[in-house]
């Protein structure tokens, strides 16, 4: 049995908030499994590395003895998490939620332990509960109380419309802690309000009310917003070996730190280690290596990630990629930014009419492949590394303006 302060240091690990710590080591001093919750719901058939973030923190309460319930949000991705959001989310279909939760069974295993991980799907008690119940339950709160919430009070003072179904997004996510007798939820950190709200459920239910425990949201590939799908900005863990590892690679050198904090299973004191490697002048590409080579194995396997490695290193051999690499910001409408332009903001090219040249001429690489459409377009949340010539190299991210 691990020791309680060695227990609570790996839960906080990384952790942005625990609400509340004291009840929490009450609960692990209770020397029983505690039943841990997270929830997903299937608005994509595919999970990426922000999503790991928690599942990562689920696969070490599975270590430390206790019960995982990954909760697939079936019914409630049918109505979608309002949460950041500005605009009422498009409602999926029930087919379309099916096909992605049964995507994100087969994928969660690559880090959870199957024998130990019990899923469960929300419209079991939902499906079941009648007109009268889903009354009772919009009864526990107050459209004052809903409109507190950030995303809520923005969109209500900037006259952007709310519809009545957002306002139960939160409380079936709360009576999902209910059905489950959740002891701890965990969520991002922009997901407080509703975590939250299985505290005040649970309460009015006579139970004792769940820790909620939040993580930091992980910033995409951008290195400015969240990682998400629809941004463009996302590592899937189904991606093509080569592909996650080229990705990995197009991230910052300051960004990197932030992916070995959330995603990586070295130890504080390795990472720690690695940090000063850097200070005293190792490069913080082959540090990335390591980073690259871990994620990509976790998700595949130790020989794959190796010979990822070689080939993104085989790709960049022929142009002789500098030890370091300048990074730049462009900035993209919703369209996005066509090849010539993102070349010329980046200063890889003097113009856009040089631009077209190096491309008709085959002297302009992706990733260290060669780039032949000089009508491509890079939508927001594009970082990759661009190569013009033999000598200019950027890593290029493309932001929102």
């Amino acid at each position: 049995m691990v020791a309680l302060n060695e227990a609570l240091a790996l839960i906080k690990r990384g952790a942005d908030e625990v609400l509340l710590e004291k009840e929490l080591i009450e609960k692990l001093e209770s020397d029983r499994p505690l039943k841990i919750k997270a929830g997903f719901d299937p608005t994509a058939p595919d999970l990426h590395l922000g999503h790991t973030v928690l599942i990562n923190k689920l696969r070490q309460f599975q270590e430390l003895g206790h019960e995982v319930i990954f909760l697939i949000g079936d019914f409630t991705g049918m109505i979608g998490d309002p949460t950041g959001k500005n605009i009422t989310r498009k409602p999926l279909t029930r087919e379309q939620v099916l096909e992605n939760a049964r995507s994100y069974e087969a994928q969660i295993f690559k880090i959870l332990d199957r024998d130990k991980t019990r899923v469960e799907f929300n419209s079991t008690w939902m499906g079941k509960m009648d007109a009268a119940g889903l009354i009772q339950l919009a009864a526990k709160h107050t459209v004052a109380r809903m409109l507190e919430r950030d995303d809520f009070n923005k969109r209500y003072k900037g006259q952007q419309s709310i519809a009545i179904h957002e306002f139960l997004y939160p409380l079936i996510q709360g009576w999902d802690s209910v059905e489950l007798h959740a002891d701890v939820e965990l969520g991002g950190t922009d997901q407080k309000f509703n975590l939250l709200m299985g505290r005040e459920l649970q309460k009015e239910q006579g139970m004792a009310p769940q820790v909620v425990l939040t993580m930091p949201l992980l910033e995409g590939l951008d290195g400015v917003q969240k990682m998400s799908k629809s941004l463009g900005n996302y590592i899937g863990i189904d991606e093509p070996p080569e592909e996650m590892f080229g990705k990995l690679m197009s991230i910052s050198d300051e960004l990197m730190w932030r992916y070995f904090d959330l995603l990586s299973f070295r130890s504080t004191d390795e990472i720690g280690a690695l940090k000063e490697q850097v200070e005293q002048g190792a490069n913080p590409r082959d540090i990335k290596f390591l980073l690259g080579e871990e994620i990509v194995a976790r998700f595949h396997s130790t020989e794959v990630a190796v010979g990822a490695r070689e080939a993104f290193i085989a790709r960049f051999r022929k142009g002789k990629m500098p030890d370091k690499i300048v990074e730049k910001q462009v900035q993209a409408g919703a369209e996005g930014i066509a090849i010539a332009n993102l070349l010329r903001a980046s200063e890889l090219t003097q113009s856009t009419s040089e631009a077209m040249r190096m491309i008709k001429q085959g002297a302009v690489r992706l990733e260290g492949e060669r780039l032949a459409d000089p009508k491509q377009i890079f939508p927001v949340g594009t970082a990759a590394i661009f190569q013009v010539g033999k000598r200019r190299f950027a890593r290029v991210m493309v932001v929102g303006k």
